[in-house]
């Protein structure tokens, strides 16, 4: 809006279509606030775990990328994927669809191969946090994107997003999809379609078919479904056989993946096996789960109605890996669009740098050697004598909780009163609701712009003994996490 107003809801966060258009300070002390948080995360990136070090260095991984190339390489040579083992002796868990897209992957020179993703997905981490940036209402000037790629290196500190690089996952990819998708105006004829491909290739992103029906995005809803409808079946043209076995069989299949306890899956089905000490029934799985949508998914509207979109949509990106049946630890990447969120309150408000600081405290990426010499990263997979085991082991569900209720009494610094309903059932600001501004620039540009229940590779072999998420044993879970 013009003539000196401003979207009430807009005071602190931009909802896709929002105008406002928000300039970053230029004050030196957040670059330098922005800087040192990038340059301790990476001294403790290197400190914690040597990056050559066998089996868990960062610069040591790649599985997962393998089992992508193979996959891709078999559906392109006509062989099966579900039938039998894939590289490395490990059991493809994708879609068939999947294989498709990571036909580039596939092309990869040898050798390079995990070098090359994995600076593909640093760069991807930079354009994630910027678009954060852009969905909390500030313009994409040089100095953000500057201060995006600082905080993305900040960010591979947290452990999800180191885990995922180290395995070289896809999971930033998907998370980009999807925030790309949920960061576009209502009316866009495209609002559905970067989640409806994320779904396909992963089957959590599908959450976010919900998500859109909770804000009575219809359009959205409906482009999604229709966008996975349309992978499955081009993937049904082009691989008949696998599309067949994986949608009657493997889809159906749990234990492909890895046993409900292991101390990587960080959701609530593994949580509760954890606790009981067993395979948690599934009736008392599912009310739980339909518990914890139908308290998120009001969350999620009223963070929306008052236009804390980023904070929305990141909200139901946790709760998509907490009612997956199975979610690695790596799939918790919405760390990273939570990061951005803090660190944009911290710019108004410096209490908010303890929230920071708190967030890198409990998902960063910290280390334990065992007196056999066997390294885990991440604190739930720190020995039960440090600390309470049963609640570390459960970090993340717990992290959620917090996160939860943190998100259903926040409220936006400059808000005075309650936020008014969705217009129109989409999610966007009523102009009608304005109040003068000090310090808003005239609109400009509207808000533009991605986990899963399952991971590319799993281990076909079942053990006592387990693999960290670095691919580590160190006694209670089972095998290699993927």
């Amino acid at each position: 809006m013009r003539g000196g107003t401003r979207d009430l809801r807009g005071s602190d966060a931009c909802a896709p279509g929002s105008p406002v258009d928000r300039q970053f300070p230029t004050r030196w002390s957040a670059a330098a606030a922005i800087a040192l948080l990038a340059v301790a995360a990476t001294v403790l990136l290197f400190v914690t775990v040597d990056p050559r070090m066998p089996h868990t260095g960062l610069l040591t991984g790649g599985v997962d990328l393998d089992v992508y190339r193979d996959g891709a390489r078999r559906a392109m040579a006509g062989l099966p994927l579900y039938t039998e083992p894939v590289i490395h002796g490990l059991l493809y868990t994708y879609t068939p669809f999947s294989t498709l897209t990571f036909v580039p992957v596939e092309l990869l020179p040898h050798g390079i191969d995990k070098y090359l993703w994995m600076g593909f997905n640093l760069v991807l981490l930079a354009g994630i946090v910027a678009l954060c940036w852009r969905m909390l209402g500030y313009r994409v000037t040089g100095r953000v994107v500057g201060l995006s790629a600082l905080l993305a290196v900040a960010s591979v500190f947290l452990e999800p997003v180191r885990t995922t690089l180290y395995f070289g996952q896809v999971n930033l990819v998907l998370m980009l999809l999807v925030l790309w998708d949920t960061s576009r105006g209502a009316e866009s004829r495209l609002r559905g379609v970067g989640v409806g491909i994320a779904a396909g290739i992963k089957l959590t992103p599908a959450y976010f078919v919900l998500y859109y029906l909770a804000l009575r995005q219809w359009r959205a809803a409906a482009v999604s479904a229709v966008t996975v409808l349309a992978t499955v079946a081009v993937s049904w043209v082009a691989l008949p056989t696998d599309s067949r076995q994986y949608w009657t069989a493997t889809f159906f299949d749990s234990t492909r993946i890895a046993d409900d306890a292991h101390a990587a899956n960080q959701s609530l089905r593994g949580a509760l096996a954890r606790i009981l000490g067993e395979p948690a029934p599934t009736w008392l799985w599912l009310l739980l789960a339909a518990l914890v949508v139908a308290v998120s998914m009001w969350v999620v509207v009223r963070l929306h109605r008052r236009g804390e979109a980023l904070l929305a949509v990141t909200l139901a990106g946790f709760t998509a890996a907490v009612v997956s049946p199975f979610s690695w630890s790596h799939h918790w990447v919405w760390f990273v669009p939570l990061l951005v969120w803090l660190v944009h309150r911290a710019l108004t408000n410096g209490w908010w740098w303890l929230g920071v600081l708190a967030l890198f405290g409990a998902v960063g990426s910290w280390s334990h050697r065992f007196p056999d010499d066997r390294v885990v990263v991440g604190l739930y997979l720190f020995p039960a004598d440090r600390v309470p085991w049963d609640v570390l082991v459960n970090l993340y569900l717990v992290a959620y909780a917090v996160i939860l209720v943190g998100a259903a009494v926040v409220r936006s610094p400059h808000d005075r009163t309650p936020g008014p309903a969705l217009a129109g059932g989409a999610g966007e600001p009523d102009a009608r609701l304005v109040w003068p501004a000090s310090r808003v620039s005239e609109p400009a540009h509207q808000a533009v712009g991605m986990s899963s229940s399952h991971s590319g590779a799993t281990s076909s072999a079942r053990s006592s003994s387990a693999t960290t998420g670095d691919g580590n044993q160190f006694g209670r879970p089972p095998s290699r996490v993927t």
